[in-house]
């Protein structure tokens, strides 16, 4: 997959004259590499973009040499949502990396289609450790084993290639399908939640009673014993009487 680039001059805020003519400003990076500046199509981008996503090699071709990247960040513009700029990190080719991998889910689970549940999509994407080549695209899930409410799909169910290390206990649940929770489930849940907050905010003004209670039964002996300041100072140096 590749896309041409072209190295650019402008630089600053002057490259919102680029984006006036369908041009966003890029910028190639990586180990041992000087910084280059550049700029690409925005149409031509987002076609590469769709099929490439984050985690696939892309060529990037400027001035007829090609360099293999990564697509690093995608800045947005936080109103219009149009693309303000781009980053590419260039990779070595015999450098294993860490990337996260989308996981696309196919189907409809029986378990809720058949049986009202709910499925649960609890990971979005897995992190793998692989060279640039051997970087899936995404992983497929396919959902139709999830025949009963309670199922998962674990890590360990991904079809994974031989060279893909994935770097997420094989224990991690993916996807799960859980029971739909009727209304008066869930209002017995709310008043069973209300019965447990009012228990505990009762215990709680019982412990700062006793503790009151406890500190005032403290000070009381004290006050009882206590020496008034003349008599006490009278005290000191008085011998006792002989005997």
């Amino acid at each position: 997959m590749e896309l041409a680039v072209q190295k650019r001059d402008i630089l600053g805020r002057k490259t919102q004259h680029l984006r006036k003519k369908g041009l966003v400003p890029a910028e190639l990076y990586g180990r041992g590499l000087e910084n280059l500046h550049l700029s690409l199509f925005a149409k031509e981008f987002k076609k590469v973009f769709k099929e490439a996503g984050e985690n696939t090699i892309v060529n990037v071709v400027v001035g007829g040499e090609r360099h293999p990247v990564l697509i690093q960040e995608i800045s947005y513009h936080p109103v219009s949502d149009e693309i303000e700029s781009v980053d590419f990190y260039q990779v070595r080719m015999d450098e294993k990396l860490k990337v996260k991998v989308p996981l696309e889910f196919i189907g409809t689970a029986p378990a809720v289609k058949e049986k009202n549940g709910i499925l649960v999509k609890a990971m979005q994407e897995v992190e793998v450790e692989a060279l640039p080549a051997d970087i899936p695209r995404e992983f497929k899930i396919s959902l139709s084993n999830l025949t009963e409410i309670g199922q998962s799909i674990y890590v360990k169910d991904l079809d994974a290639p031989v060279k893909v290390k994935i770097l997420v206990s094989s224990e991690t649940v993916l996807a799960t399908v859980t029971a739909k929770i009727t209304e008066e489930e869930e209002l017995a849940m709310q008043k069973a939640g209300t019965v447990e907050e009012v228990k505990v905010e009762t215990e709680e003004k019982k412990a700062e009673r006793d503790a009151t209670k406890a500190a005032i039964g403290e000070a009381a002996p004290a006050a009882e014993t206590k020496t008034a300041p003349g008599k006490e100072a009278s005290k000191v140096g008085k011998e006792a009487p002989k005997k």
